[in-house]
């Protein structure tokens, strides 16, 4: 008779599998506070995102951490799919959120299995214990990988270089130290995610701490913002290759590999062109054993009226673009343009050759009024999350606290939008969450979404 261990259900093998979840039912979202004058703790709000429920599209629940000034970013899940690879650690669950405080460097983990609409924390692990054991400062993207649970950081403990990624342990949550053994001339750090069958890890960079931390100044982006990707042996945990993703582009931000295991190639979103505040999409992708680098997607700035101080100089408002996110089939690309406010979606079955087949406004600078929701709308959309059947898109409006007071000077209250697209790519008029004075950042669906997991089999 086998061994009788019960997975997770919200695991699935391949993406291909995961498509066909039950629709999830609530979403967890990152509210903050930082930037606002408010001087109250961060939260983490639970949203019904069950049309058929009486609630939904209503804050049911939240759970406020217990200090002031986290400012939350980006967050994860503790376990996921990458459970199921050769190499996965038994008896796991997507239990609990691992949500680090980006200006404090601190991580909450929270359990959200017992009570999914009243989750609790069940361990703090202090800044001091990150630096200590890491070195690192200022964490951001959390993945569950099938070895451990992995955090970027942008920078040490004195908020410059370089920045990396830390390893927490899956059963105990314990810091077990720094990821890298040969990081080369890496310096930066940003974002990051992988192939796991491949054995490779693919990095980006943004900019150390003490240059974002105050806000945006025009003069720094030439030299102090970064522009490569970083290919990386995943068990060796060291360096391959980088590539510059075009020398006048700034702000290598958001990787999104494809799902499929046997796709080696991904997207990355390039914020700003220092020739004309334009932003564009990259493909990197292996050919041949060699890495290489393709942009498949440029969005021009548009002319503007009422521009905020630092885009006066300017004449235009850029695209901004600050997220991406891909449909589980590897078909679309999702991408949002804080700066001019739109979310566009993208046919990419030809990834080299992206096609635009839907644009949604929803604000922008210069333009609260622009949305099919009839609403006045602060900030443009910022994060994007995407449902596993890749047929509703939860966005929400926050960047990051001293950046959002720089290109939205006239406030910013947290928003989140649904976006259907199935046949149609249009806004959900029946879904709008107002999180008040709070802003609102990442969103994590129950049970998994488009960037949670990752996948083994094909």
């Amino acid at each position: 008779m086998g061994i009788s261990l019960k997975l997770d259900p919200t695991f699935y093998p391949s993406a291909k599998e995961a498509m066909k979840a039950k629709p999830e039912d609530l979403a967890y979202v990152a509210c903050l506070y930082e930037g606002t004058g408010i001087k109250k703790p961060d939260f983490i709000a639970v949203v019904d995102v069950n049309p058929r429920s009486p609630t939904y599209s209503k804050v049911i629940g939240k759970i406020d951490l217990p200090y002031v000034g986290d400012e939350l970013h980006h967050f994860g899940w503790n376990a996921c799919s990458s459970s199921l690879c050769p190499n996965g650690k038994p008896g796991l669950e997507r239990r609990y959120l691992i949500v680090p405080g980006l200006r404090s460097s601190r991580i909450y983990i929270i359990d959200v299995k017992e009570n999914p609409t009243n989750p609790r924390i069940v361990k703090v692990i202090e800044p001091e214990e990150v630096k200590e054991k890491t070195g690192y400062t200022r964490l951001h993207t959390v993945h569950c990988g099938p070895d451990g649970i992995y955090i970027s950081a942008f920078g040490n403990t004195e908020g410059e270089g370089p920045g990396g990624i830390l390893i927490l342990d899956h059963y105990s949550f314990e810091v077990l130290g720094r990821w890298e053994i040969d990081r080369g001339d890496q310096y930066l750090a940003y974002d990051f995610w992988w192939n796991l069958p491949n054995g490779f890890l693919v990095s980006s960079e943004w900019a150390v701490p003490n240059t974002i931390e105050d806000g945006l100044r025009i003069e720094h982006l030439k030299d102090r913002y970064g522009n490569r990707i970083h290919f990386w042996d995943l068990n060796k945990r060291k360096k391959m290759h980088s590539l510059s993703l075009g020398e006048e582009n700034r702000m290598a931000l958001e990787l999104r590999p494809l799902h499929d295991p046997t796709k080696m190639m991904g997207f990355i979103n390039m914020v700003v062109s220092l020739k004309d505040l334009s932003s564009s999409i990259w493909l990197w992708f292996n050919e041949e054993g060699k890495w290489r680098s393709e942009k498949v997607i440029e969005i021009p700035a548009e002319p503007g009226e009422g521009l905020p101080e630092i885009l006066k100089p300017f004449k235009v408002i850029p695209p901004l673009v600050t997220d991406i996110d891909v449909s589980l089939d590897d078909k679309f690309l999702f991408v949002s343009c804080w700066g001019t406010g739109e979310v566009r979606k993208y046919d990419i079955s030809n990834p080299f050759k992206p096609v635009l087949v839907g644009i949604v406004k929803l604000g922008g600078i210069g333009k609260k009024d622009s949305n099919a929701l009839g609403l006045t709308l602060t900030g443009g959309p910022q994060m994007l999350e995407v449902s596993r059947d890749g047929k509703r898109i939860y966005v929400t409006n926050s960047l990051y606290s001293t950046w959002d007071n720089q290109f939205y000077p006239e406030g910013l209250r947290g928003w989140m939008i649904k976006i259907d697209s199935d046949e149609r790519f249009n806004v959900d008029k029946d879904f709008y969450v107002d999180f008040g004075d709070a802003r609102s950042h990442q969103t994590r669906l129950r049970g998994g979404d488009a960037s949670s997991d990752s996948y083994c089999y094909p």
